[in-house]
């Protein structure tokens, strides 16, 4: 494709590695006392149909015995790290300083523990974390007859511990609570809710049945990592090499990678795709899950980005689940190495002077401490890229914030807030055989690569720009747009076997500044694949935190292509046409103006 960036393999994996695995660093000054003891263990754990060796830390913090025992925190890598690596190897450091006991892990299949990547499963992954559970209850020794006796317990075989961990080590903290209810507190920061969505996103309502637009870039970057181990780990323990053609996952999730590299979608393999890639997601098991639960989700993520956690939140919410919600400035787009003023900057352990941070130290001190008068904050928070001083950045509000404001799409290309003032009219693009708009580079930002601005070429996409704002907009959330759009040649693959026929558009918002230039959001965009060309379809957004100034003006694109995804087969001409009576609506979730 075009305009890509290139890298060799083995330096993506090596620099991937690195980048994504250092959100988590979460370095703290030392307590009053703040010395522990660390001890290296190994433990043989049941995860699914096979027994895995798990390498773990053990982190005890002086003057914890059994007279004087302290809640535990658990945590595990990031996907390509390992307990080794300094981010994770900091959770246990900076949670013992504070007086908890810590175990942290490598994540089977990396580092020196053995067994498959099996992408988080419940019944795998899920199950090995419960058995780490059951050595901090006292309940079962290390391999080497190592125990805990000094962990507070809320019942026999019960004790007090929580989890926190980002991205890879974020969705096992879901996986583990669903399958042991004795976790007591979560903390996932910048995971998943269904990697489906994640990986293969469609963006029209409903359509959880309709395959979306494959995120190559992201998806194959993470398979390499994990296929390639063998550059980050020289001997491997045998349990981890599964097949020639599947060398370290288990073989449904190579198979799933190489149904969406395939390009086609036929009926049974969609089927099998969707339902494997589910039944490893939060999406499939948070019925299960009964830990209060403190979801942090980045504000600069392609990869996981805020609907994600937004679904985790609303369906726990729903359920009953004591649950909060936090999006913060950095994801794995940008901003995990160096963040911004104020906000919780890991490598450098600013927990109790970030607000970030101090969430973080406030849920532990309630759920596992037991200091149930702790004010653990609002149930949303959000932070705001346009306030200068760093002790204001965040705004908190009770909920999420709801669709309030009506915008209509012009047959003339503008964007109007009136029904009335819309103008009939239609207009036409058609995507080329090579992707012809640019979002982004999607390993970009993780690796702290530069990457093109974002584009569109002209004839394959069409605009709708409102007039110049009279005062700022702040947008907090997941705008959706109404469509109907005319294509007679996807009309005619309509009823094709294969779902890869369907239609695919790329929707988008862009800040368009008095002098011209252009900002896409976060590079943010949300891939269709339209369920039914005939039919009027709703797409909702990428959540947003962003204010549109004074002078600003909106602009909601629509587009034939974006070459981080896989697009459109074959050449399918788009018409939108538009009236008072039917025409597109674009609504936005604004808090001010």
């Amino acid at each position: 494709m075009s305009r890509r960036v290139s890298r060799s393999r083995a330096a993506l994996v090596l620099a991937l590695s690195a980048a994504l695995t250092a959100p988590l660093t979460l370095t703290t000054p030392a307590s009053a006392d703040g010395g522990y003891g660390v001890t290296p263990l190994k433990f043989t754990v049941r995860a699914g149909a096979r027994t895995c060796t798990v390498d773990a830390d053990l982190y005890r913090p002086s003057g914890v015995d059994r007279a004087h025992p302290a809640p535990a925190v658990l945590a595990t890598n990031g996907f390509g790290g390992s307990k080794d690596d300094g981010s994770t190897d900091a959770i246990g450091k900076a949670f013992a300083q504070r007086g908890y006991v810590a175990l942290v892990y490598s994540g089977l299949g990396f580092g020196e523990s053995g067994c498959l990547i099996s992408l988080d499963a419940p019944g795998i992954d899920g199950q090995a974390a419960s058995g780490l559970v059951d050595f901090l209850a006292g309940g079962r020794s290390a391999d080497d007859g190592t125990r805990a006796d000094y962990v507070t317990l809320d019942g026999t075989g019960d004790p007090r511990v929580g989890m926190i961990g980002g991205s890879y080590g974020g969705a096992i903290q879901l996986a583990t609570a669903a399958v042991d209810h004795r976790v007591d507190a979560l903390i996932p920061l910048i995971t998943w809710n269904d990697l489906a969505y994640s990986l293969d996103p469609n963006n029209a309502a409903g359509a959880t049945a309709v395959p979306g637009a494959f995120k190559w870039q992201w998806t194959n970057g993470f398979y390499l990592m994990g296929e390639s181990q063998p550059l980050t780990q020289a001997a491997l323990d045998p349990s981890r090499v599964n097949s020639l053609t599947c060398l370290h996952f288990v073989t449904r999730a190579c198979d799933t990678i190489r149904t969406l590299n395939s390009g086609s979608y036929p009926a049974d393999r969609t089927r099998q795709l969707l339902s494997y890639a589910r039944s490893v997601s939060p999406v499939s098991y948070l019925d299960r899950v009964e830990a209060p639960t403190l979801l942090i989700q980045g504000q600069a993520d392609s990869l996981f980005n805020l609907n994600e956690a937004t679904a985790t939140y609303r369906t726990l919410k729903a359920r009953g689940t004591e649950t909060k919600m936090i999006w913060q400035s950095w994801g794995h787009s940008g901003g995990l190495t160096d963040p911004a003023a104020g906000e919780l900057n890991l490598s450098q352990g600013n927990l109790e002077t970030s607000y970030v941070g101090r969430r973080v130290l406030a849920w532990f001190d309630r759920y596992l401490q037991g200091n149930r008068h702790t004010d653990t904050g609002p149930d949303f928070a959000y932070y705001r890229d346009w306030i200068t001083d760093p002790d204001h950045t965040y705004a908190t509000a009770g909920h999420v914030p709801a669709l309030s404001r009506r915008l209509y799409l012009s047959g003339d290309g503008k964007l109007v807030g009136d029904r009335g003032e819309v103008v009939r009219g239609s207009r036409t693009y058609t995507n080329w055989p090579t992707p012809t708009s640019h979002s982004e580079s999607s390993l970009a930002g993780a690796l702290g690569l530069p990457d093109p601005a974002p584009y569109d070429t002209h004839g394959t996409y069409l605009a709708w720009t409102s007039e110049p704002l009279t005062h700022a907009v702040d947008v907090v959330g997941a705008p959706q747009a109404t469509l109907k759009v005319n294509s007679p040649a996807a009309e005619r693959t309509q009823r094709s076997s294969d779902a890869a026929d369907k239609l695919v558009l790329f929707a988008k918002l862009y800040d368009v500044a008095p002098d011209g230039t252009r900002t896409l959001v976060h590079r943010l965009v949300a891939p269709v694949r339209v369920p039914d060309v005939t039919r009027t379809f709703t797409v909702t957004l990428p959540g947003i935190v962003h204010r549109y100034e004074q002078g600003h003006r909106l602009r909601f694109v629509i587009a034939a292509s974006d070459d981080a995804y896989f697009g459109n087969r074959g050449v399918k001409p788009v018409t939108v046409a538009a009236s008072a009576g039917n025409t597109g609506v674009l609504r936005l979730p604004v808090v001010a103006g």
